[in-house]
Formats: C-alpha cells, structure tokens, sequence
C-alpha cells in the first residue's frame, strides 16, 4: 500500500485557498478547531495540509451561518453522518425560530411607522376582589419570561384541582424596568402544593384594563395605550402589572390603579 504524501502550504497561501483569514486561522488553532498540520519548532510558522481545505471550508460555512464555534466543533468532530446531521439539523431549528422571530419584528417595526392613526384599545376598570390561587415565583431576567412561564404553567396544571379563571401571571416593576425581577405564574383555583408550587392569597385590587389581540410582539402597543390612560385619568399604584391569558391571541392587561375620574 502506497504511504500518503502530505503537501504543506503556509498558513498565508491556506488562507487564499480558503477564504479564511490568518486571524480566523491562528484563532481557530488556538482554541482546538483547526490545528495545522506542523508547526516549525524554530520560527513558530504554521504549515497547513492541502486534505485540510474541505474542512476549513466547511468551518467557513457554519460560521456564516451564524453557528458557535462550539457548535462547529460538534460537526466536525461528529462520528458519523448521523450525529453529524443532528448537529446541523438543530442549528438549522434555531436559525428558522430566529427568523420567524425577525419577520414578526419586522411587522411590528411597520406598523409602528404606519401613518395611519392606530385602531383605538378599550379600556375597562375592575374592582379584583381576593382570591386564591397556586402559583410559582422566580427572580428571571426578562428575555426568558415566555420560556419561564411555559414551564411554569405545566407545572401548575398538574397541580390544581379545579381552576376557577385564566391562566394569568404577575410581573414586578423592576423586571420591566432592570430587565431582571420577579415574576409569578398564577392558576386561579386550588389545589396541591408541594415543591415550587405554593398556595397564594390574592389581595383586593383594583385594575385598569386592556385586552390586546394579536401577536405578543406587539403588546407594546397595548401597554402604551393603557399606562396613557392611566397617567390622563387613574393614578398608577404600587404593585405589580397582571396579565390574564385568555386563550387564542388574546391577553388582558391589567395596571393597578386608584381611579380619580369617572369611567
């Protein structure tokens, strides 16, 4: 069996072969990626193998894909094909939930510029008498609430007997305004505790309330509209904001206020 001949190139001409830069090269050797295939012990030059190139170029690929380096690194060091489909199929999930997610921004950004006046939001006032409910607190930041809550709330159903309302949630000042607070996910009704679940008593409050229809990308809008009204003709109390989730694309918002004028 004829030995395989190695043909090195330096790192400069593995560059053009590649269309990676000699920073992107030596940083990749550093961190385990891509070493080269020798190193001179005297001047510290890189030597590359030409059988490297379909691998940098697969490196360059992922990586304009927007994938992680150690990411990449799960493809190229992948056993088989299949893990290796696995990897990349679950790279290629990420990137479509992220477009979704900037197509719904989008929206959202031209409906913003709109000039025509948006559609008016109802607002309604309501007197929350107490209650009880099971709930679950957390200290998040505020880029995991959806993620939070989804769990949360299954944690809940499995817990409560009979639900009495809505699924609903109550959010501190500080994890709008930080980005980083506490948050509560309620099932109105009773049930068993245990573990993070607990029994919660809901005090009397009194609500300004909006109900947004539509995407949750654009409940900005809604909460807008509703802390206007409250600055014009309620005034604004201590505690936290509640958002009841009604079903479909539909969310109450509930500010609590003390009313100054008449409805």
């Amino acid at each position: 069996m004829l030995a395989t001949v190695s043909t090195l190139v330096s790192i400069g001409d593995f560059s053009r072969m590649t269309f990676l830069s000699v920073k992107a090269l030596r940083h990749y050797h550093e961190v385990g990626l891509l070493p080269p295939a020798e190193i001179d012990p005297d001047s510290g030059y890189r030597r590359y193998d030409v059988a490297q190139v379909p691998t940098a170029q697969v490196i360059r690929r992922l990586r304009e894909l927007g994938m992680s380096l150690d990411d990449v690194r799960l493809v190229i060091e992948a056993p088989d094909v299949g893990a290796r489909n696995t990897a990349i199929g679950a790279h290629l999930r990420r990137m479509e939930g992220e477009l979704e997610q900037t197509r719904a921004t989008v929206q959202s950004l031209r409906l913003l510029l709109d000039d025509t006046a948006p559609a008016p939001v109802a607002i309604d006032y309501r007197i929350e008498e107490p209650s009880r409910a099971l709930a679950i607190h957390a200290v998040i930041a505020y880029d995991d609430v959806f993620s939070w809550l989804d769990g949360a709330f299954a944690e809940l159903h499995g817990a409560v007997g009979e639900r009495t309302a809505v699924d609903g949630a109550l959010f501190s000042g500080a994890l709008m305004e930080d980005e980083f607070g506490e948050i509560a996910a309620l099932v109105p009704g009773a049930g068993e505790a245990g573990g993070r679940v607990h029994a919660l008593e809901l005090p009397r409050v009194e609500y300004a309330i909006a109900v947004h229809v539509g995407p949750l990308e654009e409940v900005d809008r809604t909460y807008g509209a509703l802390g206007t009204v409250v600055a014009e003709r309620a005034i604004g109390v201590q505690g936290p904001l509640r958002e009841n989730y009604l079903g479909g694309d539909r969310v109450e918002i509930c500010w609590p206020v003390f009313q100054t004028t008449a409805t």
